[in-house]
């Protein structure tokens, strides 16, 4: 498959779970990159060396790429978009296996910050406001309506309630939720955390517009033997 032979990508998380997937993929013949952008408040380049991801990546032969500073983009058309009606991204998104590595975390605006929320970390704009200003939950839909992950990974090693994603508290679950279908995986990660996936505006209206399936199987421990009700700070 061309799949294999393409770039993959990871998003960044937690550390063991990253070593674990490159792990996982070392006998393909593939070339793997972890990567992440810039934020208003977040330089990517450092972040990847204070949280020790960049000397993990060269244990393993891996690049960490910094999409803000990567010059070959392209404009992607985002048909009937919710707000948007393109987004630029490097050109290697487009032309990678993207396996989406989140965090399990509450998020003051919109409940959940998942698979699909990550996806958002793909953008190279550095400063992002702009795209709060226009609704984020609908932007996360606009994104994930162009950009496919093959996988979402979820960590829910140490998840986080209350103030999320930056100032809550930590929750230990001991627990790794993945999926091929980005909004189910999101779902199950919800319910998870005790949220329902219908009353999550990206998740619930991308199920409305196709982009995934909230009728789902799981598979290993079901939702009930390892759920709990996190603690929500959310608008």
């Amino acid at each position: 498959m061309n799949l294999f032979f393409e770039p993959l990508i990871l998003l960044t998380t937690k550390m063991l779970l990253l070593d674990m997937t490159k792990h996982s993929l070392k006998s393909l013949p593939i070339k793997v990159y972890v990567v992440e952008s810039d934020a208003s408040l977040t330089d990517a380049d450092k972040a990847f060396v204070t949280t020790g991801m960049k000397a993990m990546c060269a244990r393993h032969g891996v690049e960490c790429l910094n999409l803000r500073h990567l010059r070959a983009k392209i404009k992607l058309k985002v048909p009937n978009g919710e707000v948007l009606s393109s987004i630029t991204v490097p050109q290697i998104v487009t032309t990678s296996a993207i396996i989406s590595a989140a965090k399990l975390k509450t998020h003051v605006n919109t409940k959940v910050t998942l698979g699909m929320k990550n996806l958002f970390g793909l953008l190279p704009d550095k400063f992002k406001a702009k795209y709060h200003a226009l609704g984020i939950s609908t932007v996360i839909v606009d994104v994930n309506t162009v950009i496919k992950p093959v996988l979402t990974v979820i960590d829910g090693f140490v998840g986080m309630e209350g103030k999320g994603p930056i100032n809550g508290t930590p929750v230990k679950m001991d627990l790794v939720i993945a999926g091929k279908d980005v909004v189910a995986t999101d779902a199950v990660a919800s319910l998870v955390m005790g949220v329902d996936p219908y009353k999550v505006k990206h998740i619930y209206r991308a199920y409305e517009k196709g982009l995934g399936n909230l009728n789902f199987q799981v598979l290993g421990e079901q939702i009930d033997a390892v759920a709990r009700t996190f603690k929500t700070d959310s608008k």
